[in-house]
């Protein structure tokens, strides 16, 4: 397996590492602006939630009609743009006065747009790096994740006692404007990996061939539904701890950086591919704590042990990797990642709902309990479910 230093010296990667580095951070420092702005105007945590993950929501959309573009796009130029449409769609989100319909319209329109960036990077950095390279390299990636929305959060929570929400969030939109430099002229001119044009048809024909294999669909449904049941919980930091949400988030990163490096580098192949069912459920488990309305210090420590558990999509992304064509890398990290990002929202949404009717640490509870049956019920259907052949492409 290679090295994490060997992995700078590959051509191309860098630029893409810098590039979504500096879009993570403008991802944590905007959506924790745009939640405590919200919050703020509105006091609702089910609105505070769906403007943090509201994007999600539009991922579905998305995997439905654009996905094609994925391995169907130059990587350069789609990236590039979508970088620059979130710098204009967060500066437009910061406009004073701007309504709360229009708001949230933004929001979705800006998650329509991120479905197909996933893709389009994940099946980058698979044609980038050497087959043994890409687990090493998406652990690099996510332990980066981590490390940048501790800082992301730990910023913007500090930014926020002193500045306006506005204010970060055209500082998130200058980030984002960085991204799409660094993207632009840090890659070279990739020609797309599958001819052809994207289109809703090619979309809906690739996600049926994906779909079509029981594995790959256990697979995709663990990627999906317990780490999206816990992203709601995530989505009640605000609400649950107004004035130490940017220490939950922080903590939470924090937990997922060690998970990843645990996954990603210490652990034989042997031992990680074992360990998918039991890091979602420590994913879930401490967040059932929270029935007893813990304190901010024992509710930062539940945070950074469950996020740990967060190394399990490592695992099974190394599985739906092995399940799938090469030719079809792209699609399938991208219908991953659509399909992860849309259940975040819908479980973000979910759990703002329960949380008006009861209290967010109810509603935490609730959804980290619905996460651990969930991962119960997919471990017994995979024991059931051998790995099977990878099926030829078509793309008539």
């Amino acid at each position: 397996m290679p090295s994490y230093r060997s992995l700078f010296r590959t051509p191309e990667f860098t630029p893409l590492f810098l590039g979504a580095a500096a879009q993570t951070a403008a991802q944590t420092v905007g959506g924790l602006a745009l939640a405590t702005l919200v919050y703020r105007a509105t006091g609702s945590p089910l609105l505070s939630a769906v403007s943090m993950f509201g994007p999600s929501l539009a991922q579905v959309l998305g995997a439905t009609f654009l996905l094609s573009g994925a391995d169907r796009l130059p990587p350069r130029t789609a990236l590039a743009a979508v970088s620059l449409a979130f710098a204009a769609g967060t500066a437009v989100q910061a406009l004073p006065g701007l309504p709360t319909v229009a708001l949230f319209a933004v929001v979705l329109l800006l998650g329509l747009v991120a479905s197909l960036g996933g893709g389009v990077r994940w099946g980058l950095l698979n044609e980038i790096l050497p087959k043994d390279g890409y687990l090493p390299g998406r652990s690099l990636f996510h332990m980066m994740s981590g490390l940048m929305q501790i800082t992301g959060y730990a910023t913007g929570g500090a930014l926020l006692t002193v500045l306006p929400p506005r204010t970060c969030l055209l500082l998130s939109a200058a980030l984002y404007l960085t991204a799409a430099l660094v993207l632009r002229l840090g890659l070279s001119g990739r020609p797309p990996r599958v001819a052809g044009r994207p289109s809703p048809a090619a979309t809906r024909r690739t996600n049926a061939l994906l779909w079509s294999s029981r594995p790959r669909r256990l697979t995709y449904l663990g990627l999906w539904l317990p780490n999206g049941l816990v992203v709601g919980c995530e989505s009640l930091y605000v609400a649950y701890a107004p004035g130490a949400a940017g220490t939950l988030f922080a903590c939470g990163a924090l937990g997922m950086f060690a998970g990843d490096v645990t996954v990603g580098r210490l652990l034989p192949p042997a031992v990680r591919a074992r360990l998918a069912t039991p890091l979602l459920l420590l994913l879930a488990t401490p967040y059932l704590l929270f029935s007893a309305h813990p304190p901010v210090p024992v509710a930062a420590v539940c945070v950074t042990v469950a996020s740990a558990g967060f190394g399990a999509s490592l695992v099974q992304q190394e599985r739906l990797m092995s399940l799938t064509p090469d030719e079809l890398a792209g699609h399938a990290l991208g219908l991953h990642s659509a399909g992860m990002l849309t259940l975040q929202g819908v479980s973000a949404a979910l759990a703002g709902v329960v949380a008006q009717l009861t209290s967010p640490a109810w509603a935490m509870t609730a959804m980290a309990a619905a996460s651990v049956s969930v991962t119960l019920t997919l471990a017994t259907a995979g024991r059931r479910s051998p790995a099977t052949a990878v099926p030829e492409p078509s793309y008539r």
